[in-house]
């Protein structure tokens, strides 16, 4: 029994270090489950996304993604689009042997629930390669939930890099326009061509406000048969997502997370360690008075913060103060309030 067999990484939609909600949203790029990345262009509806406790009965999940529309498109435009996705890298990816004669299969498979009934579209894109294929899977009972398994052929042709950067990509469509429909659906493995994309008879969640979707036991795995959901301990399954995101301020007032030396008297520079990143990371942060400077009983809010030198392992803060810190001295940086963010953001 293969250990890590999933490709897919929080497939039980498990861990949100986010948060476990959004609204309004019309743009990509956003997270709730980690990992899972809501992709959008030009002007399909507004959706929100949540991690939901709606899950299929007897299974062993907590949780499921769950999308849904708010403001309805009925008549799209042709690039419109909406899908939930997860991005892999190269070097994840090397057993598949892709672009060799002895290039695996990969199964799909996952619980799906829908206020909708019809089909879904499905992609993998080689974006080393610029290929793709595509599949589909049928909601057949509204508000039921049902599993489904989707088989794709392995790629002879176009390997992988063997490296940290983004190679593949599997989407799963909600709402499509003509662009991405008007071909012929790229069931092997081909040059990647926009119509083909995905069944132009698919359902389209953006249809009508209130219409959803809920997914969660996503698997995708070697072979041509799908096997039971690879439930992975909890500490585990939150450390595969922190590879590509962390937030490294808890939710509680007062916590110290890191100590810096002060440079002046109104700045000290704490330092980070953390889970190894995928690649340098991006820093993030809350208003700079949701984090304090303290020492000796004395605790002084910041009033800007700057990231500096963060690497895959490490990196600090330059944060500051109106004054009253000794040069040379230390302080510790703490959260101030239960509101502190500071997301160290990898995500391909």
């Amino acid at each position: 029994n293969v250990k890590f067999r999933n490709i897919i990484i929080n497939g039980d939609m498990s861990i949100a270090q986010r948060g476990t909600s959004l609204t309004g949203l019309t743009s990509s790029g956003h997270f709730v489950c980690d990992r899972w990345r809501f992709s959008y262009d030009t002007s399909p509806g507004t959706y929100s996304m949540s991690q939901s406790t709606d899950v299929p009965t007897g299974q062993g999940f907590a949780n499921s993604l769950k999308v849904e529309c708010t403001t309805a498109n009925s008549s799209l435009d042709s690039d419109d689009f909406v899908a939930i996705e997860q991005r892999f890298e190269g070097q994840m990816l090397q057993y598949l042997k892709k672009g060799t004669a002895n290039a695996e299969s990969t199964t799909l498979s996952l619980w799906v629930k829908s206020s909708q009934t019809g089909k879904r579209s499905v992609e993998l894109r080689d974006q080393d390669n610029n290929r793709h294929i595509a599949g589909t899977f049928t909601v057949s009972s509204a508000n039921t939930w049902e599993k489904k398994t989707i088989t794709f052929a392995g790629d002879t042709t176009g390997v992988f890099g063997n490296d940290n950067a983004r190679s593949l990509d599997l989407k799963i469509f909600y709402t499509v326009g003509s662009r991405w429909t008007g071909g012929t659906l790229a069931t092997s493995w081909q040059s990647r061509v926009d119509g083909n994309t995905a069944d132009s008879t698919q359902a389209q969640l953006g249809s009508a406000s209130g219409n959803n979707i809920y997914i969660t036991g996503v698997q995708l795995e070697a072979g041509e048969v799908a096997s039971d959901f690879e439930f992975l301990p909890h500490d585990v399954n939150k450390h595969r997502c922190l590879r590509y995101f962390q937030d490294l301020a808890p939710k509680k007032n007062d916590c110290r997370i890191a100590i810096g030396e002060n440079v002046n008297t109104n700045r000290t520079d704490p330092v980070f360690q953390y889970v190894e990143k995928r690649a340098n990371p991006s820093v993030t942060f809350s208003a700079a008075n949701t984090f304090s400077l303290y020492h000796s009983n004395t605790s002084r809010d910041c009033t800007s913060l700057t990231a500096d030198n963060f690497s895959e392992i490490c990196g600090n803060l330059n944060a500051n103060v109106s004054s009253g810190l000794t040069a040379g001295g230390a302080n510790q940086f703490i959260t101030n309030g239960t509101g502190s963010q500071l997301f160290v953001d990898a995500e391909l």
